[in-house]
């Protein structure tokens, strides 16, 4: 799938939303993307996943990542592709951490994988993690890349690959257009869905 094949599936499954938004990040936006509305079908999903899987298949992948929650389920469908082992991270006391006795051998080939990227924060999170336990990481997928290649993964440049780039301004909320117009927010997930 190429880019605007991506676009097109998100547009289609109504992942792509366009309104006054409240990021995860603080920050606000214009356009938002609810990637449950695409990957509630399993159809849809590995088809995204396995643009990931012929992207890194090369790569000697031996555990595929993905911090909770969006991120476990790319994580589990990019792995089966792959053929190898699936584990995710998640926040215990504000900090992204592996749990539930999740391990990584020093050196161990990993891909992280997530869905939304606007600043980074969660994936530099994972990286750090998957630094701690000294594994080795030889790529990042994103679903979506918000942030125009500007979020700070803590990876080089060329070890990401993004399905999709979205080049949305943020703002924060003192300085929004539509704050200062006083729209409303959108209210995010399920309720924009209209019978």
């Amino acid at each position: 799938m190429n880019e605007k094949e991506v676009e097109a599936l998100l547009r289609e499954t109504k992942a792509i939303l366009e309104g006054h938004f409240l990021l995860t990040s603080g920050l606000h936006s214009s356009l938002y993307v609810e990637k449950f509305n695409v990957l509630q079908h399993p159809k849809y999903t590995r088809e995204l996943c396995n643009e990931f899987a012929k992207y890194f298949k090369d790569k000697g992948i031996e555990t595929v990542i993905g911090p909770a929650t969006g991120g476990i389920i790319l994580s589990h469908v990019t792995a089966d592709l792959l053929g190898v082992r699936a584990i995710f991270t998640e926040r215990e006391n504000g900090k992204m951490k592996f749990r539930r006795g999740f391990k990584i051998k020093p050196g161990e080939k990993v891909l992280i994988v997530e869905d939304i990227v606007t600043t980074g924060g969660s994936i530099k999170e994972v990286v750090d993690a998957v630094n701690q336990e000294k594994g080795d990481i030889v790529g990042v997928g994103l679903f979506v890349d918000r942030s125009g290649g500007k979020a700070e993964l803590g990876v080089p440049q060329e070890k990401v690959h993004a399905l999709l780039h979205l080049e949305v301004p943020t703002f924060k909320a003192e300085e929004c257009p539509k704050c200062l117009k006083k729209i409303p927010l959108t209210e995010r997930g399920s309720h924009h869905l209209k019978k």
